[in-house]
């Protein structure tokens, strides 16, 4: 199904719709209408409070009431959605806009409606955007393998001020977030590094980003010891993709690096059946870069952006990689691999250390890395560890500009003698189990080029969404990160980070 975003200056009372979508905020004596609804309370003789108060509606966020409009609008159906307080006047933040968007678009899924008008806030460009947005990621649908996949698209038109002008951002985000929920929501027999590579190079092609993929040869030539690794035990080869968007007037340079490990069985450190049911989730880091360079493409930041997609199939088999075996890293450095489990760190490790000969003035790496970050921050938050402190809070103020859940983490020193190794250079792992995303995040590290400004972004949690969908998130891949990496090149862009 597919879902386009239009605009309209109509009135909420004339525009025609299966349905009209109103906002409601919590308010000290009960429900009341947000701004946007104004046209449609006139039009319900101004009762439109007191009728969700009768059916038990109070203005929480993401609570959907539906109202029969019995003539009085074009639209027979209101749909009014909780906001939650608002305090005043106080601004709508854009996260609570995207989120009821979202849910009441959601809420009329089984509907099918072919045209749903919007009439939440958008007073101003940045909650247009926002609105916008939410609403087409919540009408997202994953069908490739339903044998009814293909059902008739919606068209939803955004009421208000800024929408207009909101309309190609909102877009060109929303594309960005449903292209790596595709592609996290593909199964492991449809998406493998060569697939995966051969979607980057279309979404190159189309986008007019330069791209070079090197295949399981050029790798050995290269000696990306890491990504050929944890490749070996497969059937499907590895592969390294770069991608490179160029602005010619920019004078700086982000580099984003992916984890796109297509499926992770875990090697002969073989995981338990259950553990292995999100793995295809696994390459969501890989994802979310492809998307993000795609979108700035679309948006045309004055910053240079190269994103590498390092990508391999982690499987167990008569060639794969063995727990003791000691490999060479892009650039020279060892590793003992103890662990073939913890095998995102070393694809990561190679394209870190090839970044070098980029000369970035930022160097970020996003990955589902550990299981120990969704023990500490849950499914929603993502962790942020940097080598330098104020990339690190400003990463982290990036997420949350974006709408996107992230904390501040450290890189304590003393983990850091837990993967020496007697051996090589240094153990993919430590001994104790112990702040295990943090030790994950001290490897990386020893691959970051010498003087480069670099953060680590484990995104183990938010990127696969297994619950109840809620606001503008289904169940499965999610799109995580997508929106924070624009955001990050584009506060480089303008010197903020």
């Amino acid at each position: 199904m597919t879902t386009t975003l239009l605009t309209s200056q109509t009135s909420p009372r004339d525009v025609q719709a299966d349905a009209i979508i109103i906002g409601v905020v919590q308010g000290p004596g009960g429900p009341l209408p947000a701004p946007g609804a104004e046209d449609v309370d006139l039009a319900m003789d101004g009762g439109l409070a007191a009728t969700l108060s009768v059916l038990g509606a109070a203005g929480k966020a993401e609570e959907v009431t539906k109202i029969a409009t019995a003539g009085r609008l074009a639209a027979p159906l209101i749909v009014a959605v909780g906001i939650g307080p608002v305090h005043g006047d106080a601004p709508i933040e854009g996260e609570a806009l995207r989120r009821a968007a979202g849910a009441a678009v959601r809420a009329l899924a089984a509907a099918r409606p072919r045209r749903v008008a919007l009439a939440l806030p958008a007073r101003n460009e940045a909650e247009a955007e926002a609105v916008g947005l939410g609403a087409l990621l919540g009408g997202y649908v994953f069908g490739r393998y339903r044998a009814n996949g293909q059902q008739p698209g919606t068209e939803l038109t955004l009421l208000g001020a800024g929408a207009a002008a909101a309309l190609p951002r909102a877009r060109t985000l929303a594309d960005a977030v449903m292209l790596v929920r595709d592609l996290v929501n593909t199964g492991p027999s449809h998406l493998f590094p060569s697939s995966f590579a051969a979607e980057a190079e279309q979404v190159a092609s189309a986008s007019g980003i330069d791209v070079e993929v090197l295949d399981e040869k050029a790798l050995a030539e290269g000696g990306y010891g890491g990504i050929l690794g944890v490749g070996q035990g497969s059937v499907r080869p590895p592969r390294l993709v770069r991608l490179a968007y160029s602005h010619p007037g920019a004078t700086r340079t982000v580099v984003f690096v992916g984890k796109g490990i297509t499926f992770d069985s875990g090697g002969l450190s073989l995981k338990p059946p259950k553990a292995m049911e999100t793995m295809k989730s696994d390459m969501s880091g890989a994802a979310a870069v492809l998307a993000a360079v795609q979108a700035l493409a679309a948006l045309g930041p004055e910053v240079n952006v190269v994103g590498y997609l390092p990508l391999a199939e982690n499987m167990p088999s008569g060639t794969a990689q063995r727990p003791s075996d000691v490999i060479t890293i892009y650039g020279g450095t060892t590793v003992e691999v103890l662990n073939t489990d913890a095998e995102g760190r070393l694809v990561l490790a190679d394209a870190l250390a090839r970044s070098a000969a980029d000369s970035p003035d930022l160097l970020i790496d996003v990955a589902t890395l550990t299981g120990a970050q969704v023990v500490a921050l849950g499914p929603r938050i993502s962790a942020v560890m940097a080598n330098d402190d104020d990339v690190r809070d400003g990463v982290v103020d990036a997420f949350r500009r974006a709408g996107e859940g992230a904390w501040p983490m450290p890189l304590p020193e003393e983990l850091r003698k837990g993967l020496d190794s007697p051996i090589a250079d240094l153990a993919n792992v430590t001994g104790d189990r112990a702040g295990g995303m943090l030790v994950a995040g001290l490897f990386l590290q020893e691959f970051v080029p010498p003087g480069v400004r670099w953060a680590h972004l484990d995104i183990a949690g938010p990127s696969f969404h297994e619950g109840e969908p809620y606001g503008y998130t289904a169940k499965g891949g999610t799109g995580a990160a997508a929106r924070a990496l624009v955001q990050i090149a584009l506060d480089v862009a303008d010197g903020r980070l």
